[in-house]
């Protein structure tokens, strides 16, 4: 364990080293920070912490940075988290209650809040969902030979596509055909949908049976999708303003490709760490495309049954303290609000 004076110092180091993204130089941390110690002093110990494996220093900058194992130490056992503030509390209360109208939206603004409240890129895993409906069809032309058709869910979950529309075939047929299969089938889940009820919606637009097999579909298509797992991204252009990454474009680029990878994204946030907020820090990430960064993430849970993650990433030299403490607060708040959608 490191003695007062070394925790003091490397306490000093990390908060300035977050804020500046510049390497930490002993005469600095005597000037600014009232340790009662001169720079030589802190000079010794700052050699000690690399010796230690706590600093690094990079190429021949006479300042030290932390290394992932002085973040570790930092988060583990020099952090208090702090509490987010009453304004930001009001800020994340009033955003949903201006932006949310349907269950996706829920998992789309808290990955907006979350990025703009940590300005790091921001995951939010949604759970599958049990109880999709469809709500309603609706053909939208968009020239004489095609039209766009939109599905949308109860939960507010939105699917469009264009199509092909087949000739001779009208947009009245077109209304006609979305005015049956709404009237029979809005209301209902995918499991309720009876092969009998479609045999009788086929009878009723006998003119057209193609363009309605082709509804059927993808109506089929989006029921099915919006029951999957679904991960929310926010704020992926937060990474080109990092100094970290900025002036790596290789970098940058390799991270962007990953956060394309659903599959990949799905496998990150379904690890497991225990409860509460979990901190991975450069190397313990597992893949090796996210081992430059630091991942904060926290569960949500409904009535005490856990359904999705949240997580941030960003460069190891993130604000740690600060992005606790938005974790906390929106892994309890996200819950509550989900409750209002009965998922």
């Amino acid at each position: 364990m490191l003695d007062e004076r070394k925790r003091k110092i490397l306490q000093a180091i990390v908060d300035d080293y977050i804020t500046t993204a510049e390497p930490i130089g002993s005469r600095n941390l005597a000037h600014k920070h009232d340790m009662g110690l001169s720079p030589a002093t802190i000079r010794n110990e700052m050699a000690d912490l690399e010796l230690l494996g706590y600093l690094e220093q990079p190429h021949t900058s006479a300042g030290r940075i932390p290394s992932p194992r002085g973040y570790r130490f930092y988060v583990d056992c020099l952090l208090s988290p702090p509490k987010i503030s009453e304004n930001e509390i009001a800020l994340i209360t009033n955003w949903y209650e201006a932006k949310v109208r349907s269950i996706e939206e829920v998992f789309q603004e808290t990955a907006k809040i979350i990025s703009r409240m940590t300005r790091n890129v921001s995951l939010v895993l949604a759970p599958q969902i049990s109880n999709v409906f469809f709500k309603y069809l609706q053909f939208l032309p968009l020239d004489e030979r095609r039209a766009i058709i939109v599905i949308v869910t109860g939960t507010g979950f939105l699917e469009n596509k264009v199509m092909d529309i087949p000739d001779g075939t009208s947009f009245r047929d077109l209304q006609h055909i979305a005015d049956v299969i709404n009237g029979n089938l809005s209301g209902m889940s995918l499991d309720e949908i009876k092969s009998s009820l479609l045999q009788k919606i086929k009878q009723d637009i006998l003119s057209t049976p193609a363009l309605f097999e082709t509804a059927l579909v993808f109506l089929k298509q989006a029921l099915v999708g919006e029951k999957n797992e679904r991960v929310y991204l926010g704020g992926t252009t937060q990474l080109l303003n990092q100094p970290e990454f900025r002036d790596d474009m290789e970098k940058i680029k390799g991270l962007l490709t990953m956060l394309e990878e659903e599959k990949l994204l799905y496998d990150i946030l379904h690890t497991k760490g225990g409860d509460g907020v979990i901190v991975t820090i450069g190397g313990e990430n597992k893949y090796s495309g996210i081992q430059d960064c630091s991942m904060v993430q926290a569960t949500y849970r409904v009535e005490g049954q856990e359904i999705g993650t949240l997580a941030v990433l960003g460069p190891t030299r993130m604000e740690y303290g600060k992005i606790m403490a938005v974790m906390e607060f929106m892994h309890s708040h996200l819950g509550e609000i989900l409750k209002k959608y009965k998922i």
